[in-house]
């Protein structure tokens, strides 16, 4: 993953004991060094011990992070001691930067309480983050009020943060790919792409008719169709398949690797019934599986808004997302349900996996048109689900996020599939259904609902429900 820049500010009071801003100071910059972070911040030459408590200190510390603007993700602001609030509130403000900030405060030690080592950051965190409410600077709260830096609190807030940071800075001047039109009973998935161009994301449009005329100009021993077609061969199981649905894989995803690299795209969403079973003779769902587990998301039946959530979540995780129907009860048990798709599935969250045809689709376009579905049980894990949707009656980006568990249980059918358990699904799906959300969700193999919600709610503004 690409590494992130964190600018520190280390607040500062003159009449405090500021033998704890340097020694706290050290202490957050090889923490934070040890996490592999890129770390901005005023040496002990610019300002005393490197801290920010005057007006001088904080146009010198804004202007450093201004200097370094394209490489700052977010900003931690840390208070050893009480901290001047108003040079912590200026430097953000003059630094002009958009990221996410967190605020940070060392704990007091219940022995050392005289005049010569009390913190007092326990009331100036309050202090600062009033300042920055009247300043309409968005910031993000650790665990605990204050937390040491050797803290598994600590340790567990910033890597939130990190992620936090990491969606914010993916969504900047986002594109999307859009290849194909829905599928034209699928009203479900429409979107405005007038909504998603208003919060910087853009959506790259073309028809499918021209990826597959690109396909079709391919040679079987053209040297990218030869090396594709051994990836493919040793991405799964193979065996159900002939060789020669795996060449129009290898083809397919050579053409679409291209349209994504010379478009700077990092999501797709593909028109994947039932043109392509119908002029091609395959079902792209192994070519999407393939770019969704080498971390460019894929979403079926052109659900942008789908790739997007799948997208967020692999931002916030560094791991393969993937888009799923809610699909089917569980029995009796009214907090479990079944994840299904066809399947797209990445590999990797899969148990075993292998290649075969689309049960649903060979049945309108012939099984020899239908080869290239993933099938495989999800792995047993935790997992985060979010589902953004444009809102075009009121003009305004909303979704869901919550946490769940997929479980050991089996079932026989076919695709990719998992039995999901859910606190208060029931709740959920009612939530789902009267605000009008799509019949796709995703998910991801990690546990980041709270990022997701802090990211997306406080950031960007959007309206998210948090499930709990």
């Amino acid at each position: 993953m690409e590494k992130i820049g964190i600018g520190v500010v280390v607040g500062n009071r003159s009449f405090f004991p500021d033998h704890l801003c340097k020694k706290g100071r050290d202490e957050i910059l090889k923490f934070l060094k040890k996490k592999g972070l890129e770390v901005i911040a005023l040496s002990e030459k610019d300002t005393k011990f490197g801290t920010v408590e005057t007006w001088h200190d904080a146009k010198k510390c804004a202007e450093l992070f201004k200097k370094n603007r394209e490489r700052i993700s977010g900003i931690i602001v840390t208070l050893p001691n009480f901290g001047d609030e108003r040079a912590v509130t200026d430097t953000l403000k003059l630094s002009q930067l958009d990221v996410p900030v967190l605020i940070h405060a060392f704990p007091d030690e219940i022995d050392k309480m005289k005049v010569s080592d009390r913190r007092d950051s326990f009331c100036g965190k309050i202090s600062v983050c009033n300042n920055l409410y009247q300043y309409g600077i968005k910031f993000t709260l650790t665990t605990y009020h204050t937390e040491s830096v050797e803290s598994e609190s600590f340790k567990k807030d910033i890597d939130d943060f990190i992620s936090i940071c990491r969606v914010i800075k993916g969504l900047k001047n986002l594109k999307l790919g859009a290849i194909g039109a829905r599928p034209s009973a699928f009203k479900t998935v429409r979107y405005s792409e007038k909504i998603l161009e208003r919060y910087g994301i853009s959506v790259d449009t073309i028809d499918l008719s021209e990826i597959l005329a690109g396909a079709d100009k391919l040679k079987e021993n053209d040297k990218r169709v030869k090396e594709e077609f051994e990836k493919i061969k040793n991405y799964t199981d193979t065996s159900s398949i002939s060789n020669q649905s795996i060449i129009k894989m290898a083809k397919l995803k050579v053409v679409v690797e291209d349209w994504i690299k010379e478009n700077d795209i990092k999501a797709i969403a593909f028109q994947c019934w039932t043109s392509i079973e119908e002029n091609f003779g395959i079902v792209p769902c192994t070519v999407l599986s393939y770019f969704s587990n080498s971390l460019v998301p894929s979403a079926c039946e052109v659900d942008v808004t789908g790739a997007l959530s799948m997208y967020i979540l692999q931002l916030s995780s560094g791991k393969p997302s993937a888009i799923v129907d809610w699909n089917n009860n569980y029995k009796d048990e009214e907090n479990k349900c079944i994840f299904f798709h066809c399947s797209n599935f990445p590999i990797s969250i899969l148990e075993e996996s292998k290649i075969v045809s689309q049960e649903i689709i060979k049945s309108c376009v012939g099984e020899e048109n239908a080869y290239g579905a993933i099938f495989g049980k999800i792995n047993s894990s935790p997992f985060t689900f979010l589902r953004l949707s444009t809102d075009d009656i009121n003009g305004k980006i909303k979704g869901y996020t919550g946490e769940g568990e997929i479980t050991e249980e089996k079932v026989d059918t076919f695709g990719g599939y998992g039995v999901a358990k859910i606190e208060n699904l029931q709740s959920l799906l009612k939530f789902i259904c009267e605000n009008g959300f799509e019949h796709h969700t995703c998910i991801n193999l990690s546990k980041k609902a709270k990022v997701i919600k802090e990211s997306l709610g406080k950031y960007k503004e959007w309206e998210i429900y948090y499930h709990i």
